[in-house]
């Protein structure tokens, strides 16, 4: 795989992608390959299962803890990301969307959010009309090329294994506000 500018990866942010991040309101993920590492487990029975980061969720936790709006745009209908949602006190959950820029369309009217306010994380194509409307697009480092190219930021990690967080991390650093937060968590 080609190495990405260091401009576009979460460890060494340009100017650009901090004033970028430094306006992000609104954290929408896609589900499959960004909080998962893609793979879905089919049971004998028909049932499926998932695995999820759990740095990804603690990161979660803690933008919802900051103010920051979080919420998951998934193309599949899965119990398991549902079942994560409540785990993670999400309440913007929309699964079985066939048209994600038609999502981010209504989501933006209904709460009168402005796109560069949102920051939204996908791996494949189908996350590109997203990408291309927001404030800052970003991606796992195992995105297909099309959306890597399409990212303002490129993680250093794969989808499933710590993408989430990081992106959640630099957006609270460009804010100011990472180092509050985690120093909150070690107060007794």
């Amino acid at each position: 795989m080609p190495s990405m500018p260091e401009s576009r990866q979460s460890t060494h942010p340009s100017p650009d992608l901090a004033a970028r991040a430094r306006g992000i309101r609104v954290l929408l993920f896609d589900v499959d390959g960004v909080l998962t590492d893609g793979g879905v487990y089919v049971h004998g029975d028909g049932s499926e299962s998932k695995r999820f980061d759990i740095k990804d969720g603690a990161g979660i936790v803690i933008a919802r803890r900051a103010g920051l709006v979080v919420g998951l745009i998934s193309a599949r209908q899965s119990a398991s990301t549902a079942h994560r949602a409540r785990q993670l006190g999400l309440d913007l959950v929309q699964q079985g969307v066939t048209d994600k820029a038609a999502a981010l369309a209504d989501l933006m009217a209904t709460h009168g959010w402005p796109a560069e306010s949102i920051a939204y994380m996908g791996d494949d194509v189908v996350d590109l009309p997203v990408m291309r409307r927001v404030g800052l697009a970003a991606c796992p480092a195992d995105a297909v090329p099309e959306v890597r190219a399409s990212a303002h930021l490129v993680s250093s990690c794969p989808g499933g294994r710590g993408a989430a967080r990081a992106l959640i991390e630099d957006i609270l650093r460009a804010q100011g506000r990472w180092d509050a937060l985690i120093d909150a968590d070690r107060r007794p």
